[in-house]
């Protein structure tokens, strides 16, 4: 009923929230991701997204169709590779950024573990700016994590979200004290972006907490020490968005593979960009 070509580019802009971004990732013309689209619209009835010149957003039955979305193409892919008859063998070190501790990444490696129960599976979870390191350094063969800022381009893009201040509920930051910070240690991309738009927006500031863990931070919001900077679809239960900032501006996040390609590396990718829309869910 529907066709799995269209399923996976609603997906992709879902995940991307760009009709270019999604034809870029795919390796298509925007003109066919729109032409995807609407077909797959008609096939509903129902409009998928809402989109203007300068943003897209899921509709609700957009949200609804994540789900068969994503199950329509994870039985495509279990019939290919069972036919197939291939298995992929050797190891592969993966590495995860904080930001997908309390997600359902564990789902996404748990089921390639048991679709490639020969692959010897080694995860690193560690802040981006890390992760970027290891890799460089050759001791990860794939990353998921934060791009380092405006300009990188590296990897393929997974999602792309905004950020946004969190606190816990009721927290006020006063516009003439300095803004109490939570955060990560250097090298953290979300730390760095929040001094620099608060330098650039002229605000003074204080850390009121460091963490290395994300756990930590979310201790420390949940007490009331101070606010902070978080992506839009990942703010953990008893957090709430926060104003009277300056906008953090948006966040990508991205696959990277080391200069050793293996197919499990690639096999796990293809999983990882499959379910992307499970990573901005809670587990």
């Amino acid at each position: 009923m529907y066709d799995p070509v269209q399923l996976r580019t609603f997906l992709t802009v879902a995940q991307t929230l760009s009709f270019t971004q999604a034809a870029a990732r795919l390796g298509v013309r925007q003109s066919t991701v729109s032409q995807h689209v609407r077909r797959l619209e008609e096939a509903t009835g129902r409009p998928l997204f809402l989109r203007d010149t300068h943003s897209v957003e899921l509709t609700e039955d957009g949200e609804a169709l994540l789900g068969f979305a994503r199950s329509i193409l994870e039985a495509n892919e279990r019939a290919a590779a069972f036919f197939a008859g291939t298995r992929i063998r050797g190891r592969l070190r993966f590495g995860a950024s904080e930001d997908f501790v309390l997600t359902r990444l564990p789902e996404i490696l748990e089921a390639f573990r048991h679709e490639h129960p020969e692959v010897e599976l080694e995860l690193s979870v560690e802040l981006s700016g890390t992760l970027h390191e290891r890799l460089d350094a050759g001791r990860l063969d794939l990353v998921l994590a934060k791009r380092r800022g405006d300009g990188d381009e590296r990897g393929r893009l997974v999602w792309r979200d905004r950020m946004v201040w969190i606190g816990a509920e009721g927290l006020r930051v006063d516009p003439d004290r300095p803004v109490p910070l939570i955060v990560f240690p250097p090298p953290g991309i979300t730390r760095a972006r929040a001094l620099d738009v608060l330098q650039a927006d002229g605000r003074p500031w204080r850390i009121a907490c460091t963490s290395g863990s994300l756990s930590g931070l979310i201790a420390a919001a949940r007490a009331g020490l101070g606010v902070m900077a978080h992506t839009r679809g990942l703010i953990p239960p008893g957090l709430v968005r926060v104003g009277g900032l300056p906008d953090l501006g948006t966040v990508e996040f991205a696959l990277l593979r080391g200069p050793r390609g293996s197919a499990a590396a690639e096999a796990l990718a293809a999983a990882i960009l499959s379910g992307a829309d499970r990573l901005t869910r809670t587990a």
